[in-house]
């Protein structure tokens, strides 16, 4: 019993060691190589997390990938929303770079040109893949832009985002 008793203390720091040393192995392998395509810096700000608030909640990620495509990808996320009804994110932007958005130029935003509905499930939540082509706007080009979500149906804006700053990237 005493031999046991004495090989569990020995044993006890090797076997946490080991958890220690495999835990961070494995999460160092989990921050290893990224698939996918490579998106641009943060500084400036190539790449956007945009907040929705409103009558629910959105999240827009907006990506802009380092390649010469110069696509700005949109990745849509509505919650608590109105139940299967159909929705239009919208952007606005100017060029007098304050973090203050005057402009009301709204631009509905789709695949590419065509703009595109978001439609929300029976619980209010909906999802869309949309992007922008900004291969006519200069790299290095900087802007304010902000966003808002209306109803398909009725142009009700629903949801409104801050301002955010923006530079095309290359």
């Amino acid at each position: 019993m005493q031999k046991r008793e004495s090989l569990v203390g020995v044993t006890a720091p090797v076997l946490l060691a080991m958890f220690v040393l495999l835990s961070l192995s494995s999460s160092a392998a989990a921050q290893g190589p990224q698939t996918g395509p490579p998106w641009g810096p943060e500084t400036p700000s190539f790449n956007l997390e945009v907040v929705l608030r409103g009558e629910g909640f959105g999240l827009v990620k907006f990506r802009q990938p380092n390649d010469d495509a110069r696509i700005v990808h949109l990745d849509v996320w509505l919650r608590d929303l109105a139940p299967n009804t159909s929705y239009l994110l919208q952007r606005a932007v100017d060029t007098n770079v304050d973090d203050n958005c005057t402009s009301t130029a709204w631009l509905t935003l789709g695949k590419g040109l065509q703009p595109q509905s978001i439609t929300t499930d029976e619980t209010g939540t909906g999802r869309e893949e949309l992007f922008r082509n900004l291969g006519a706007v200069p790299p290095g080009s900087e802007f304010d832009i902000h966003f808002r979500v209306i109803e398909e149906a009725t142009s009700a804006v629903v949801l409104t985002s801050k301002c955010y700053q923006f530079t095309v990237s290359q």
